[in-house]
């Protein structure tokens, strides 16, 4: 006799799933963007200081734009599991064995996350720049975190601007290694990635 209550039993595992499939979804758009973008600047830089009227902030944009696109693209990597892996260890263990080591290592990796999601909260203290009224001198001079009132050197920026990106990748990166863990414990089966061109990315790296 199935049982009834078997579909319902891990939906949360199945909303963590999806969770990470629209992350990643958003994360391809947003590389194919950033690298576009990239190619755009690089070939602005060029063509100006060819001509001998160089723009002085594209140099800084480029680097911000790398920056972007390297944590966004570490997230999705999460994801497609194209991180590296050494088996040393899990090579003379058996398939039961290799599999909860695996499933550890996931864990950690979902551990780390976890962790950088909290260091991003009392770095960036979105309670306590609220309780100064948005004031950024005011919470700084009470605080010692300058982060509010820094601007970038040349595109004059706000600094924490451009430093979302750790949040952005925190978020990611920790809903892509809680995907992968409720797969690795068996709550519920490999999900189909669509839109990368990966055969086995898997196999490819590790």
């Amino acid at each position: 006799m199935s049982d009834p209550a078997a579909p319902t039993r891990h939906l949360w595992a199945r909303w963590v799933q999806q969770a990470s499939g629209a992350i990643l979804a958003l994360e391809r758009q947003a590389l194919t963007g950033l690298m576009g973008l990239l190619t755009l600047l690089i070939l602005l830089n060029v063509v100006t200081r060819y001509t001998g009227m160089p723009i002085y902030w594209v140099d800084e944009a480029s680097v911000y734009t790398v920056v972007w696109l390297c944590f966004v693209g570490a997230s999705a990597m999460t994801r497609l599991r194209l991180d590296f892996a050494v088996t040393l260890l899990t090579d003379w263990l058996s398939e039961r064995n290799a599999r909860r080591v695996k499933a550890l290592a996931t864990f950690g990796v979902f551990l780390f996350g976890l962790a950088l999601l909290a260091m991003c909260w009392i770095w960036m203290d979105p309670v306590g720049i609220a309780r100064y009224g948005f004031d950024a001198k005011a919470y700084a001079a009470d605080s010692f975190n300058f982060l509010y009132t820094e601007r970038t050197q040349t595109l004059n920026w706000p600094t924490w601007v451009v430093q979302l990106i750790l949040p952005i990748f925190g978020l990611g990166f920790t809903v892509h290694a809680a995907a992968n863990l409720v797969e690795d414990l068996g709550l519920r089966p490999r999900a189909e990635i669509r839109g990368f061109d990966l055969h086995n990315a898997e196999e490819a790296v590790n």
